[in-house]
């Protein structure tokens, strides 16, 4: 059975929502009460540490934002950092996100458990309080709903969503009214009994609040339009969050004195004060406020508890992809169709944490909140060398402001802020990250074979470097022995060509020691949504299946290894882009589309404007390949330097002759066939046969054409208004040759002039 793959549906609404749901959680319905009592009484100053709390979480947004519009792919902060810094530092953002979401889905549960308190008489136990007591009910509840695989969709999400900030509303509109001034301030110390200095202290404790934004990453392969929508997501709902708490807070506190706030539901004991007693005949107002708060916090914890059960096996899954982990954990339940041994061993981190931890809930929220700190900082740092590395496929949407000012900062921040932990949680993030490490050189590093970038570019300037820095990075490089070749992405649509279309696939696969993803894209009418067309997909798996079969059978000829991917989208060739960039195709190869192709190119004209090439782009104009010579005309430049590699690929896996073709004016022979003798020896075909021929380009290649199994032609590198007025090379010969044509095109960068009139 073939993987499947959605397309991108999630809207930037369900997006936001992910991430102001996540963060309305137990931060703001918890944390008040404790955050004010800390230290011996910080107090109303603590306000002020829940805004450096969303600064410090808005300079690492920005980050999280250029990095998720480069590189949108499942596994958020890790997949950036292990792709960035290496496998070592992958395992440890990893382990430290994995284990971070443990911490802070205990932290949920008991402020779940805190609130359920209050509507109901909890029985204590040996070793374990009433509010353990209902955060362990809460805790089985929610894994028990991830193993099964019910879950939340966005639709619920974002009505819990907006109730949420509905009830949060109507408290502040009632806590505007009942506010005192000499509430906030009137107590011994004024504002800052303990100090301004508890300012800090107090940043770390209540840092746990801000932990949501860096989900909506890790849905990115599902947004659409991610490039605009991921960073707005992400940086707004940091912006709404941030000013929520601090007008929530400062309510709480100018309603209840803040040595009297409860620890344990300061929200429902604020609303019993802010809420008058009657409002004409009705009576009991203030009772069924704190009620309704209390029904909202259970919410709010339910849905920021089971959002980080559902992130922790995504984060699994992306780790045992990079062989970091093992696959083990990532086994599916035959009836469920859920990661059940990841939810499980997830699940009883998360009891032991409720268990051992659970009576001390500042240790629950800093131990999470220092975890995530250290992946923000290693994200900056990411950042930071994909941009220093000057790495091809890093291409984000959005770029952070003043860099490398904002990355540089973001990781000070996350790292400072650890200082103002408490020594307990300083070790227990300093023990996993030993572990973290003592992991991979273990294990994951004998099985892992992706290489960072800093290694990369450590050791393509290793001659500019000093030996202790060639060595360090070889000293941690993993070892695996897997494959790290290139990826060739065919989109197969139709039975006809898909034989074809692997023949050339499986060849440069062969050659470049890569491997091959068969795609399958299935066009959904816009009426339908893709979730009800992935419910009632009979005849599509039938088809789709057997076509994916025969493409994997195809490959099998070529020894390398093959991935198929159902992709069901309402788009078609656009889909295509999408598929390359998410999959990280270095190649894509596909059937001709006719009229699709706008001016001869694989782009439409208005994404020709807009957008390069994600990769390599091959289409195939013809339904089966008999090969036993091909032409390759050229007249230099970086398309025709493709069609020399694909050219090489098939001589030396098929045993395919080359011939080479330069058109010249009369009199330039000489000149051609120098020209084309260097060429051919510049990309290893100097064993080519040399043809220089003169006449009509157009006419020429079709009239030589005809001799051969194929022809490969490079894209022109003619502007599209150019090449819609007076026609494309690439389009002409397709349209007319009776030979099979394959037109390559490389991307390279193009001003919008050069996109609309060509380079001169």
């Amino acid at each position: 059975m073939s993987d499947e793959e959605l397309a991108k549906d999630l809207g930037l609404v369900s997006a936001m929502t992910i991430g102001i749901g996540t963060m309305i959680g137990a931060g703001i319905f918890v944390l008040p009460g404790v955050a004010v009592n800390a230290d011996g009484g910080a107090g109303p100053i603590v306000v002020v540490s829940f805004i450096v709390g969303g600064v410090i979480a808005m300079v690492n947004a920005l980050s999280v934002s250029e990095l998720g519009t480069a590189m949108p792919k499942a596994g958020g902060g890790y997949y950036y950092i292990n792709k960035s810094l290496g496998p070592m530092f992958g395992s440890i953002a990893g382990m430290g996100d994995w284990m971070g979401l443990a911490f802070a889905s205990a932290f949920y549960c008991i402020g779940f458990g805190q609130y359920l308190a209050v509507f109901v008489g909890l029985p204590a136990i040996p070793g374990l309080n009433s509010i353990q007591v209902g955060a362990l009910v809460a805790g089985a509840i929610f894994i028990g709903v991830n193993y099964i695989g019910a879950k939340e969709t966005g639709g619920i999400q974002t009505v819990i969503v907006g109730l949420l900030l509905s009830i949060l509303a109507i408290f502040a509109v009632a806590g505007f009214f009942s506010f005192d001034y000499a509430t906030l301030a009137g107590n011994e110390g004024g504002l800052a009994p303990g100090g301004y200095g508890a300012i800090l202290p107090g940043t770390a404790l209540v840092f746990v609040s801000f932990l949501g934004y860096a989900k909506i990453a890790t849905v990115a392969e599902e947004l659409k339009n991610p490039g605009r929508n991921l960073p707005i997501a992400i940086i707004g709902s940091v912006g709404i969050v941030t000013v929520i708490y601090a007008i929530l807070v400062t309510t709480m506190l100018g309603v209840v004195p803040w040595p009297e706030l409860s620890q344990d539901a300061p929200v429902a004991q604020a609303a019993r004060v802010a809420f008058p007693e009657s409002i004409g005949p009705i009576s009991g107002v203030a009772g069924v406020a704190a009620a309704v708060m209390t029904v909202g916090a259970l919410l709010a914890t339910a849905s920021s508890a089971n959002a980080s059960i559902l992130a922790s096996a995504r984060i699994n899954f992306a780790m045992g992809r990079d062989k970091i982990v093992t696959n083990w954990l990532n086994e599916i339940h035959p009836n469920y169709a859920t990661p059940y041994r990841s939810i499980l061993v997830t699940g009883g981190l998360i009891v032991v944490f409720i268990a051992l931890l659970g009576q001390d809930i500042e240790i629950l929220s800093k131990a999470a909140s220092v975890l995530h700190l250290i992946v923000y900082a290693l994200m900056n740092v990411g950042l930071i060398v994909f941009r220093e590395a000057d790495t091809p496929e890093y291409d984000p949407d959005f770029t952070v402001p003043l860099y490398p000012l904002t990355p540089i900062l973001g990781a000070v921040l996350s790292l400072g802020l650890v200082a103002f932990m408490d020594g307990i949680e300083i070790a227990l993030s300093g023990a996993f990250v030993v572990a973290a490490v003592a992991w991979y050189f273990i294990y994951a590093r004998d099985k892992t074979d992706k290489q960072g970038v800093l290694s990369e570019h450590i050791r393509s300037r290793g001659s500019d470097l000093p030996d202790g820095v060639v060595d360090a990075a070889d000293a941690v490089a993993p070892t695996g022995t897997g494959n790290d070749g290139p990826t060739i992405m065919v989109a197969v649509a139709n039975p006809r060509t898909e034989s074809a279309l692997i023949t050339l696939a499986g060849a440069l696969a062969q050659h470049e020691g890569g491997r091959v993803l068969a795609t399958h894209i299935v066009t959904v009418p816009d009426q339908t949504s893709l979730e009800t067309a992935a419910e009632n997909r009979t005849g599509l798996d039938q088809s789709s299946e057997e076509l994916l079969a025969a493409a994997a059978s195809d490959a099998e000829s070529f020894d390398v290894p093959i991935e198929t991917k159902t992709i069901l989208s309402h788009r078609g060739i656009e889909e295509v882009f999408d598929a390359a960039r998410t999959n990280d195709a270095d190649t894509v190869v596909m059937g001709y589309g006719g009229t699709q192709f706008a001016g001869g190119r694989v782009e439409g004209s208005l994404d020709e404007l807009t957008h390069d090439l994600p990769c390599d782009f091959l289409v195939l104009d013809g339904q089966r390949l008999d090969l036993s010579d091909v032409l390759v005309p050229t007249a230099g430049g970086p398309s025709s330097d493709l069609s020399a590699e694909v050219a090489r690929a098939l001589r030396d896996t098929a045993g395919i002759d080359v011939s080479l073709l330069y058109v010249v004016n009369s009199g330039e022979e000489a000149s051609g066939r120098e020209f084309l003798a260097d060429w051919a020896d510049g990309h290893g075909l100097d064993d080519a046969e040399i043809r220089v021929e003169t006449g009509d380009v157009e006419e020429t290649i079709g009239r030589v054409g005809e001799e051969y199994d194929l022809v490969i032609v490079g894209a022109t590198e003619r502007g599209l208004l150019s090449r819609i007025v007076r026609g494309s090379l690439a389009f002409e010969t397709i349209e007319n040759l009776e030979t099979p044509v394959l037109l390559a095109e490389r991307p390279s960068a193009r001003s919008l002039w050069e996109r609309l009139v060509g380079r001169r």
